[in-house]
């Protein structure tokens, strides 16, 4: 009887496991029992990948012997192209180690991945008081087709620690690879005009904003020269454009040009202006030593006035700013290059949780202005402010890099800073030429339009790429003479996907990731004890148990 009742348990037992595989067979789903749903894809990462129809490859070459910190970017990577494949097997991903050959030469491979934009990283590993150097390439590389992305793993944080990089970079992730997925899996279909015609920036120093927008975008100059002659023609080429980028304008717009501008907006057209609304450049101040800045006067203010904000023709003095490079030294010694803080340079961070800036480094603007925003009906969200210690410097004035030798009191700022340098205006603008006699005749004109958006920025250098010795465009944020990168590109790119992102993709960048990290100066000092808990620990405990159940059997069956 006893026999029979043990064999149906087993048989039901059976039965329970065969029908639970059987229904996972039919019906799959993953619990993500995290605090933050870090493993949750949002609404639009699912339907960019359900859209993909054929297999979509993924190379992380995130492997290798690295500290902890990486070990949990590699694991929180891992897990969530885990649940991307879960959603879609045509995603297909492979972790691989760029260096695990042996026989390969590795300075070959290195320049491989240096001439592919992939930069390596060199960390050190700590192992007990002992370090070694080793070499990281946080990147994966998304194919699709005959079209490939990268992806980067690791936010550039100026002065932040390895963990600290981490866990913003794990925050960044599900963006990065949802990005690289739609980047790969859909052809280009908006298309963004970058303007000329008006002292506009170079093409070379605009080259790796131009390069990074071609990935998902088409992209292509306007020139505005036809207006003169052909006004309602260049309005009308214009409209074909999504998104226009207005680059640092040097020179006065014309009534005919300002007006094919405004049309465009009041007809659905996004902007992004970088304007400089002081005459001063950074590159001949070095070679005179000082220079006069004076306000610059494009013919524009009237029609930012309509839309809701005001450029103030005032630099902004920040304590909190990027560094300037001098040769120092007597005449006659050999030349050293210092770093030294430069008060018109404010290194601005971002304060508000708008998923154009957040979890955004720090940026560099370079003679700014500050932006009065006005009130009317458009919608205006402050994206970008100098710190709280900054204030104004009246203009015409004497610019010079003695001043770097400046040391400003705390009183001055008091009651002062903060000032807005980047603007995003949404809602129904007005035309700045309602109710005003036209520079020419349109009878497509109108008075306001339907909703739109535009971003303005006062400084027309925030898209400015530097160059190499050879003349060749540097990466945008790049500063080759202090070597710190900061987050300009990224806040250029977030800007162009804000304004023609029609599934909310950006939208992603808003998600908050609380990724518990390991004390390593703690487990160090603790390290002996923290082995004796974990390992020695449970084999005492198996030991007394393994004892008990000995002593316990003998009295039991001794009788």
């Amino acid at each position: 009887m006893k026999k029979t009742t043990n064999f149906k348990k087993i048989a039901v037992l059976l039965l329970l496991v065969i029908g639970v595989n059987l229904v996972s067979h039919f019906f799959f789903k993953r619990f993500d029992l995290t605090a933050d749903k870090r493993y949750t894809l949002s609404e639009t990462s699912l339907k960019i990948v359900d859209e993909i129809t054929q297999p979509l490859y993924v190379d992380v070459f995130l492997e290798g012997n690295f500290p902890g910190e990486f070990k949990k970017l590699q694991t929180e990577t891992q897990q969530l192209l885990e649940e991307f494949k879960a959603q879609n097997p045509n995603i297909i991903f492979q972790f691989v180690n760029p260096l695990e050959d042996e026989d390969i030469d590795k300075e070959v491979v290195f320049q491989s991945f240096i001439e592919r934009g992939l930069m390596p990283v060199n960390v050190t590993v700590n192992d007990k008081g002992q370090q070694t150097q080793e070499v990281v390439f946080p990147w994966a590389i998304a194919t699709c087709g005959d079209k490939s992305v990268k992806v980067p793993l690791l936010k550039n944080m100026i002065g932040a620690s390895t963990a600290e990089k981490v866990v913003s970079s794990v925050q960044h992730l599900e963006y990065a690879f949802a990005n690289a997925f739609n980047t790969v899996s859909k052809e280009k279909q908006k298309k963004v005009a970058i303007l000329n015609g008006n002292g506009e920036l170079e093409d070379r120093y605009i080259a790796d904003f131009v390069r990074s927008v071609r990935d998902n975008y088409y992209i292509g100059p306007f020139t505005l020269d036809s207006v003169a002659k052909q006004p309602t023609e260049t309005l009308k080429y214009l409209k074909k454009y999504d998104l226009v980028v207005i680059a640092k304008p040097t020179e006065v717009f014309t009534d005919a040009e300002k007006q094919v501008l405004d049309q465009y907006v009041i007809n659905g057209g996004k902007t992004i202006w970088l304007m400089d609304q002081v005459n001063i450049e950074m590159d001949s101040l070095m070679e005179t030593g000082d220079n006069l800045a004076f306000p610059r006067d494009l013919n524009l203010n009237d029609m930012f006035f309509k839309y809701g904000v005001r450029m103030q023709p005032d630099l902004i003095y920040d304590i909190q700013n990027t560094p300037i490079v001098l040769a120092t030294g007597e005449k006659g010694s050999a030349t050293q290059y210092s770093q030294f803080p430069w008060f018109f340079s404010p290194m601005v961070y971002p304060t508000i949780k708008n998923p154009i800036v957040s979890n955004l480094d720090g940026l560099k603007f370079e003679f700014t202005s500050p932006i009065e925003v006005l009130k009317n009906d458009i919608k205006k969200t402050v994206l970008l402010t100098s710190s709280q210690y900054s204030k104004l410097v009246g203009t015409p004035s004497e610019v010079n890099v003695n001043m770097i030798e400046d040391r400003p009191e705390q009183k001055e700022f008091e009651g002062k800073g903060n000032y807005p340098v980047a603007v995003l205006l949404e809602g129904k603008f007005h035309s700045a030429f309602e109710n005003r006699v036209l520079a020419f005749k349109d009878s497509t004109f109108k008075n306001s339009g339907n909703d739109n958006k535009m971003i303005v920025i006062s400084d027309g250098d925030v898209i400015k790429n530097q160059l190499d010795k050879n003349g060749q465009p540097l990466e945008l944020g790049f500063d080759k003479w202090t070597n710190n990168l900061y987050a300009n590109k990224e806040f250029m790119l977030n800007c162009v996907n804000y304004l023609l992102d029609d599934n909310g993709l950006i939208n992603i960048r808003s998600k908050e990731v609380n990724l518990p990290m390991l004390d390593t100066k703690k487990v160090y000092d603790e390290y002996t004890f923290s082995q004796v808990i974990t390992v020695g620990l449970p084999l005492v405990v198996l030991l007394i148990f393994g004892v008990l159940f000995t002593v316990l059997r003998k009295k039991k069956y001794s009788k």
